[in-house]
């Protein structure tokens, strides 16, 4: 089977792969660079927990064809964190009790940076829209949401 040739960037580091034309992000991910955060769940895109941003956007990597990111940014859970620190909202997940299983989790955090990353301020209701597009089995989103608005209060008060 003929193989493409993808380059792109992955948490601040450039990668290079050959790889078949059906082969998904999330498959290049978990099993090529060993970054397992986004997880597989229903493989159709609907539970958002396998959410990466790919340029600023928000996308389900299961979804994704790897070669169609060829010369991309993509930023996965693994790469929130910096010199040894946790993102903020990885840190208000965990100071708000929003894990449960933790099977989600990453892909919330995910659609939820990518939210604050384009509006600094957002209403609860805008938060609740945003986060209803990643599926909770465990809880009714309510810690989930009080996470997301925490870290946004402390980005906007620390500046």
């Amino acid at each position: 089977m003929k193989t493409i040739k993808v380059s792109f960037r992955v948490n601040d580091e450039t990668v290079a792969f050959q790889v078949k034309p059906y082969e998904t992000l999330l498959e290049t991910l978990r099993e090529r660079i060993d970054l397992i955060g986004s997880k597989e769940a229903c493989g159709m895109g609907a539970c958002g927990a396998c959410t990466v941003i790919v340029d600023g956007i928000p996308l389900r990597s299961c979804l994704v064809l790897t070669p169609e990111v060829n010369g991309a940014s993509i930023t996965t859970v693994e790469g929130l964190a910096k010199d040894g620190n946790l993102h903020p909202l990885q840190e208000a997940f965990m100071e708000k009790g929003a894990v449960q299983c933790g099977f989600c989790t990453s892909g919330m955090i995910m659609t939820a940076k990518a939210l604050l990353d384009r509006n600094k301020k957002p209403t609860q209701k805008e938060v609740i829209k945003t986060m209803s597009s990643n599926i909770c089995r465990c809880t009714g989103y309510k810690k989930i949401v009080e996470a997301v608005e925490y870290a946004a209060s402390r980005r906007t008060s620390a500046g």
